[in-house]
């Protein structure tokens, strides 16, 4: 058993398993054509749509296609919501580096390729009007894919990017970091003449008023989390205060190995393994009492996952699509316990459980064997 493997929401084939149904256990995900045979670095999830992205910076995708974020697709598959992953398509017309970072917005999608120097500059965006926002003053969706002239800076490159609901963070390698799409809600910073009479900021902006190197940017649904580099930890959250992301926020966490957010919570792992969060929990998003040590963890939209040092992957939060497991309580949830998606204890000897990613309600592990060779 080695492989990618998925479950949870499926309605659109957003997991890639060869159907349209939720999935409540781990199920291999299928390509179309060959699985890529290097190691997969990223998942990243809208609404409905699933990209892959692997080590060379080659990315994938499934899902609902119609709202143009998964690139350009020819009418044939867009239509049919594919229910396996093919190779994402930026352009048609040049050769382009490889894909360094991708994020998602609820129906959209953000892409920063290398350039010829191998530096993380150019960004292109495709799908509807908040990632297009940058590119065009239109409220229409574009179902193509296009480039974000002027951004980032000269001099400068993109190291860490991130999305919510319907905005875009980039943190930039000199510690600033730019935002664009919905600042409504203060996601963004302090709104200016910048923006619409929607709040929609129409170009990358820089985000002001932080006094600290930003090393990493994630987003709620309506807030962004800034935080520095380890060793200084110091924290900012903009936004909406609904859960008390902004008030019940610590004020640095230094020893910090990881970040992640979902809709409504801000998740922080520490060197020690020890995870720090705080936010919504009426679905037992937070995490339970009694977790072992972490090595990593990745926040869907309401549900968490967990790998321990022990090499199990945990689950719990709003799991109704399957997500979190086929045990849950009244309404989906998995409050104030866990459940376990995975263990090495049950796998071949010599697997390793490479990476986990959390959705919209969708939950990913990567396992593969020793060799490193995937199915």
């Amino acid at each position: 058993m080695n492989g990618l493997f998925a479950l949870g929401s499926n309605g659109s084939g957003q997991l890639g398993i060869g159907h349209k149904e939720d999935v409540s256990v781990p199920k291999q995900v299928e390509f179309l054509g060959s699985a890529p045979e290097e190691d997969i670095v990223q998942i990243a999830a809208g609404g409905n749509h699933t990209i892959i992205l692997t080590e060379t910076g080659k990315a994938y995708w499934a899902g609902d296609a119609s709202s143009g974020a998964c690139g350009i697709v020819d009418d044939s598959a867009r239509e049919a919501e594919p229910t396996k992953f093919r190779e994402l398509v930026i352009s048609t017309s040049e050769r382009l580096g490889p894909i360094a970072h991708v994020a998602c917005t609820w129906d959209s999608s953000v892409f920063v390729l290398k350039d010829e120097n191998g530096k993380a500059t150019q960004v292109y965006t495709c799908g509807t009007a908040d990632a297009q926002a940058a590119s065009t003053d239109s409220d229409l969706t574009i179902r193509t894919s296009v480039l974000l002239s002027g951004f980032p800076p000269p001099e400068t490159e993109i190291i860490s990017l991130a999305a919510g609901f319907r905005h875009i963070v980039a943190v930039l390698d000199n510690g600033e970091v730019y935002g664009w799409g919905n600042g409504r809600k203060g996601q963004l910073g302090e709104t200016d003449d910048t923006s619409d009479s929607k709040g929609t900021i129409r170009r990358p902006r820089r985000i002001g008023g932080v006094d600290f190197k930003v090393a990493k940017a994630v987003c709620c649904q309506y807030t962004t989390c800034l935080i520095g580099e380890p060793g200084d930890g110091r924290i900012v959250v903009l936004g909406a205060d609904k859960w008390g992301l902004k008030s019940a926020s610590p004020v640095e966490i230094p020893n910090w190995n990881m970040i992640n957010a979902s809709w409504g919570g801000i998740y922080i792992l520490q060197r020690s393994g020890a995870l720090i969060a705080w936010g919504r929990d009426d679905h037992g998003q937070l995490p339970p009492l009694g977790l072992p040590d972490l090595e990593s963890i990745a926040a869907g939209s309401e549900h968490v996952l967990a790998l321990t040092k022990d090499g199990d992957v945990l689950s719990w939060g709003w799991g109704e699509h399957g997500n979190c497991g086929p045990q849950t309580e009244k309404f989906g949830d998995v409050k104030g316990r866990w459940n376990v998606l995975a263990s090495l204890k049950h796998l071949p000897e010599g697997s390793k459980i490479t990476a986990i990613a959390a959705g919209c309600a969708t939950s990913w592990i990567h396992i593969a064997i020793e060799d490193g060779l995937l199915l």
